[in-house]
C-alpha cells in the first residue's frame, strides 16, 4: 500500500478514534526511555551538556531501529500486517482529535457555568498555574494550546511521515518527547536539555514555516480572517520566545481575531509573554470551537499538500 493511503488511513483513524488508549504507546516508550537514561549517561559523561547530546543520539537512534524493525518483521510476516503495522504506527504520531478533545471539555464547562471545572480541565492541557484564571484567561490558554500544538501534534508529524513513513514520523515524536521531558530552563536540565531543545527546535523550522501559510487558507475556507492571520503572521510570530512556536499562534490569533499572549504565572512567578494578534474581539467559550476548527482544516490542508507534492514529485521521478 502506497505510504500516502496509509497515512491518510491513519489520519482519519485518529480523528475518528482519538489515541488508542488499548495499544501500548509507542511515544509513551520513548519518553520512558529517554528518562531512564539521564541517570546512567550523567554518571558515564561529566559534562551535563555532553550527557544530554548522547542522551539524544541514544533515543532517535533506538526509536528508528525499533520502528525500522517492526516494519520489517510485520512485512515479513504479510505484506497486509506490514501495511497495519504502520497505519497503526503512524496513528499513534497525531493528535488531532485528543486537540479537539481536550479542548472541548473545557469549552463544555465554561458552557454550563462551571468555571472551577474549566479551569481543572486547561491545566490538563497547559503549564501554568490555573486555579485563579478568569474565563478569558480559561479561552486564551486553551486556543493557545491548540494552536502550538497544531504542529507539534499534526502537522510536524504529517510533513516528516511524508519525507522518512513511520520511521520519520516516530523520529520527530522521539524529539518532541525529549524537549518535552528536558527542555526546561531550570537548575536541573538547563545543560543537560540544550540538546533537546535546540534538536526539537531545528525539526520544527520547516514544518512550522509551511503551516503558517496554511492557517490563512483554512480561515478563507471557515470564513474567518484570512488577510488577518497572514498579517499578524508576519507582523508577530518573531516576539514569541520560541522561533517556531509564534507562527502558528499568531496566525489563529489573527484568523479569530483575538489576542493571545500576556500575563501567565508558572508556581505562583509572574511570567509575560508577548502578546500576538489584535484584540477585536474579547475572548469566549465560541473561540474555542473556532480554534479547533480552524486547527482541524489546517491539517487536512497539511495532508492534501504533503501527501500531494510526495506523489507530484515521485511522478517526475518515474
Amino acid at each position: 500500500m502506497r505510504l500516502e493511503y496509509q497515512l491518510a488511513i491513519a489520519f482519519g483513524l485518529d480523528l475518528v478514534l482519538g489515541d488508542p488508549r488499548w495499544l501500548p504507546h509507542p511515544v509513551k516508550v520513548v519518553g520512558r526511555f529517554a528518562a531512564g537514561l539521564e541517570r546512567p549517561l550523567r554518571g558515564l559523561v561529566p559534562s551535563a551538556r555532553w550527557a544530554g547530546m548522547l542522551t539524544v543520539t541514544t533515543v532517535l537512534g533506538a526509536t528508528g531501529t525499533a520502528t525500522w524493525l517492526v516494519l520489517q518483521m510485520a512485512t515479513r510476516m504479510h505484506p497486509l500486517a506490514g501495511d497495519v503495522a504502520a497505519i497503526l504506527l503512524l496513528w499513534t504520531c497525531l493528535a488531532a482529535r485528543d486537540l479537539i478533545d481536550h479542548s472541548g471539555r473545557v469549552r463544555r464547562a465554561l458552557a454550563g457555568g462551571d468555571l472551577v471545572e474549566a479551569r481543572r480541565r486547561v491545566g490538563m492541557m497547559v503549564g501554568r498555574d490555573t486555579d485563579a484564571l478568569s474565563e478569558p484567561e480559561v479561552v486564551r490558554a486553551t486556543v493557545e494550546s491548540v494552536a502550538e500544538n497544531l504542529v507539534d501534534g499534526v502537522t510536524a508529524p504529517l510533513f516528516f511521515a511524508v519525507l522518512g513513513g513511520p520511521v520519520g514520523a516516530m523520529l520527530y515524536k522521539a524529539a518532541n518527547t525529549l524537549d518535552s521531558t528536558f527542555g526546561y530552563k531550570n537548575e536541573r536540565w538547563i545543560e543537560f536539555g540544550w540538546a533537546s531543545a535546540r534538536f526539537d527546535d531545528l525539526v520544527n523550522w520547516l514544518p512550522a514555516r509551511l503551516t503558517a501559510p496554511l492557517v490563512p487558507m483554512a480561515a478563507a475556507l471557515l470564513g474567518l480572517r484570512p488577510v488577518q492571520a497572514a498579517r499578524i503572521a508576519r507582523r508577530d510570530s518573531l516576539k514569541h520566545p520560541s522561533p517556531n512556536a509564534g507562527l502558528a499562534e499568531a496566525a489563529v490569533a489573527g484568523a479569530l481575531g483575538v489576542q493571545l499572549g500576556g500575563r501567565n504565572y508558572y508556581f505562583g512567578r509572574a511570567s509575560e509573554r508577548p502578546r500576538l494578534g489584535d484584540p477585536l474581539q474579547t475572548l469566549a467559550p465560541r473561540h474555542i470551537g473556532e480554534a479547533n476548527r480552524l486547527m482541524l482544516t489546517t491539517s487536512c490542508l497539511a495532508l492534501l499538500v504533503f501527501a500531494g507534492l510526495r506523489m507530484l514529485i515521485q511522478g517526475l521521478w518515474v
